[in-house]
């Protein structure tokens, strides 16, 4: 008995008892299971979670007064490195060689210069088209590109931000709170915040129409054929259903009141004239004046106290093809109003009022043109300047105040 359970404990330590599975491997199995079924459970829940953002796309989409395309750019799209913040330099350099600063905002190449010294780079914009002041800031928009015009945000301390991209044409308000453009077959309103454009609605517009400025909140819309004329669009009033005005061929600017200044052509010749319009009425004139000789559909600007207006056209006897300082205030008493002053070289691009009404704007051969409109009115000149710029570029940022 002794001898036999000796040979079994001898048997059971020489050939352990097999287990039915490695732990080892038992281990590693459960691990990978459980790797897999998360992974899976990933998967799912990723599939539901592009099918729900699916979803809220196709929901923005169709929802009225959203863009089917990706219109706002959040961030900036050129991480090329450049420098941060504006950088002081000198700006005009008189015959004397002293510097002196800028009476307002000015883009000199691709630069903008302030009048306190500072110069921020938009070298990232490239061509500037018009440039806006505005609260914080400053909107930029770029010449037309392959892909369309590029509305940017700049700050001054940070890279330039891109608002909207590749649309045909930008309109903004005088303060630069209200954007409107153009894109395809559609014409957009929005509120800018923060270097943003928010709260977008959008309507169908005819071929050959663009948006050109803002009368209070409503658009003005211009249609560029034959049969040209303008039109309004209240955003959040429906769809855009024009009835053109095809008799007014320009405008100039709004009254503290809400008239419209701008430009009718009247009679058989189609004789351009000075004109109130009432934008309650599809534009239609309140009050004309054919005394002045005005260039039909030219540029105009009216000074934010509705004093002043600085219009292209020609005195009697005067220069042809200069700017006319013009007051508002009498312009329409017939025969008792006062002939109009000439005040320099046409108006190419808009300019900027400043305090006392000062209008300031770029002139011919990089030339700075300042027209104190209580001066000039009296009988003053102009004053200008020659701006040292690049390739010619001189643009006066706009807006009032």
């Amino acid at each position: 008995m002794e001898r036999a359970l000796r040979d079994t404990l001898s048997r059971q330590v020489a050939d352990p008892v097999r287990l039915a599975a490695d732990p080892a491997g038992l281990a590693i199995r459960r691990g990978r299971n459980i790797q897999r079924r998360r992974a899976m459970a990933g998967l799912a829940l990723a599939a539901v979670a592009t099918a729900g953002v699916s979803a809220g796309v196709a929901q923005i989409g169709d929802a009225p007064g959203r863009h089917p395309g990706q219109i706002v750019v959040i961030g900036d799209p050129y991480p090329t490195p450049r420098p941060d913040g504006p950088t002081s330099a000198p700006l005009l350099v008189l015959p004397s060689g002293a510097d002196e600063r800028p009476p307002v905002d000015l883009v000199l190449g691709t630069a903008l210069h302030t009048p306190d010294g500072n110069r921020i780079d938009l070298t990232v914009v490239g061509v500037v088209e018009r440039a806006q002041r505005i609260s914080g800031g400053w909107l930029v928009v770029g010449a037309p590109a392959a892909d369309g015009r590029t509305l940017w945000f700049v700050d001054g301390e940070n890279p330039p931000q891109v608002v909207l991209a590749g649309v045909e044409s930008v309109a903004l308000t005088t303060d630069g709170r209200q954007v409107a453009w153009r894109d395809g077959t559609e014409l957009f309103a929005a509120g800018v915040i923060g270097g943003k454009a928010l709260a977008t609605v959008r309507t169908p517009i005819p071929a050959e129409a663009v948006p050109v400025g803002f009368v209070g909140d409503a658009v003005v819309v211009r249609l560029d054929a034959p049969s040209a004329g303008y039109a309004l669009w209240r955003p959040g009033h429906g769809e855009f259903t024009p009835v053109w005005n095809t008799e007014t061929s320009a405008v100039y600017g709004v009254l503290p009141d809400g008239r419209v200044v701008g430009q009718v052509v009247t009679g058989p010749a189609r004789r351009p004239c000075l004109a109130l319009l009432d934008p309650a009425r599809k534009l239609a004139p309140l009050r004309t004046a054919c005394n002045l000789t005005l260039t039909r559909g030219g540029v105009g600007q009216v000074s934010p106290d509705g004093r002043w207006l600085v219009a292209n056209g020609q005195r009697p006897g005067g220069p042809t093809g200069s700017a006319l300082l013009i007051d508002l205030n009498r312009a329409f008493d017939g025969a008792l109003a006062p002939a109009p002053a000439v005040a320099g070289p046409p108006l190419t691009t808009p300019g900027r009022w400043s305090e006392p009404a000062t209008l300031t704007h770029a002139g011919p051969r990089g030339t700075l043109i300042r027209i104190a409109a209580p001066a000039v009115a009296a009988g003053g000149t102009v004053d200008q300047t020659t701006v040292p710029s690049v390739d010619g570029l001189l643009l006066v940022v706009g807006g009032a105040g």
